[in-house]
């Protein structure tokens, strides 16, 4: 028995060593996992390195260019945006995180009930395509007027933007997911232990958690990768139409949103925190080209 479960710890240890092997042999998923680990590591211990106040107001050194004492200068009110872009950073790494995790949870939960359950599978599906039609900008607009102000005298005006935000994001995105997982499970219920658990009476609760999902994670995983990047840039763009975070709560995409009027005397303004997303959904997607490459036992080992 004990040399059983050594085999086994061994064979698990080699797949994830091959799985290790390939990822390191995609450059650009390296490069990427390095960045977006950079741009973590600043926006969430950037505060102790750069203690100046995202919100103080210096009007004396309003509208400055880099400097030793302001690198990335100042806006119209004098305050320091470097500190403004990592606290920027933080919020939008936030909403990107939570709002990935909830369209995952979502996307997951569907696509694994409905490849699962044949019943189930049509209007599950066509729920999907319902979802898929609806177009996405407007649809996250309207919902942004109708509840924000409500979430705003419940939560208090940040915390309940961000509720909305990672809402807004989490249930519009979960559908590619879906579809992905579904086609997977569609494919693992019909193999050989699959069939061989159900003959011997496994409940579809313990079929799912123990033989489903394991052998689904690689495309959860990559989707998860993208899902970052697309609820930054849904944020982002909320924020630079003006119906994101509040003005003295900064995002990268609200720091564009106010970089705009100034954007022929300073145009650095705008290319800071446009850089910073550009680079970050950039890292993130070559992340999950990386992993995606790196998962398929098809092109492992070429």
């Amino acid at each position: 028995m004990t040399d059983i479960t050594e085999i086994q710890e061994n064979a698990s240890r080699s797949q994830w060593w091959d799985v290790w092997d390939q990822f390191k042999s995609h450059r650009g998923a390296l490069i990427g996992a390095g960045f977006f680990l950079i741009i973590v590591f600043g926006v969430t211990f950037g505060p102790w390195l750069w203690t100046i106040d995202p919100t103080y107001i210096d009007i004396r050194a309003r509208n400055q260019g880099p400097s030793f004492a302001h690198p990335f200068g100042t806006d119209q009110l004098g305050r320091d945006t470097l500190a403004r872009m990592i606290k920027g950073g933080q919020t939008s790494m936030s909403v990107g995180l939570v709002a990935m995790a909830l369209a995952l949870f979502l996307g997951t939960f569907i696509g694994v009930v409905a490849g699962f359950f044949k019943k189930l599978d049509g209007p599950l599906m066509r729920l999907t395509d319902l979802f898929l039609a609806l177009p996405l900008l407007p649809l996250l607009l309207v919902m942004v007027m109708l509840f924000r102000d409500t979430l705003s005298s419940i939560f208090g005006p940040e915390m309940g933007i961000f509720v909305l935000m990672v809402t807004a994001i989490g249930i519009t995105s979960w559908m590619p997911t879906a579809r992905i997982v579904r086609g997977d499970v569609l494919a693992i219920k019909e193999r050989e232990f699959v069939l061989a658990a159900r003959s011997i009476g496994t409940s579809n609760q313990k079929m799912i958690m123990r033989h489903i999902l394991p052998n689904v994670l690689s495309p959860i995983m990559v989707s998860a990768t993208l899902g970052i990047a697309n609820a930054i840039i849904t944020e982002s763009a909320l924020s630079f139409l003006g119906l994101g975070f509040p003005p003295d709560f900064p995002t990268w995409g609200r720091l564009l949103f106010d970089s705009v009027d100034y954007l022929q005397q300073y145009p650095e303004r705008v290319m800071w925190p446009g850089l910073a997303i550009s680079f970050t959904v950039l890292a993130v997607n070559y992340v999950g080209d990386g992993l995606r490459d790196a998962l398929d036992p098809r092109i492992r080992g070429r």
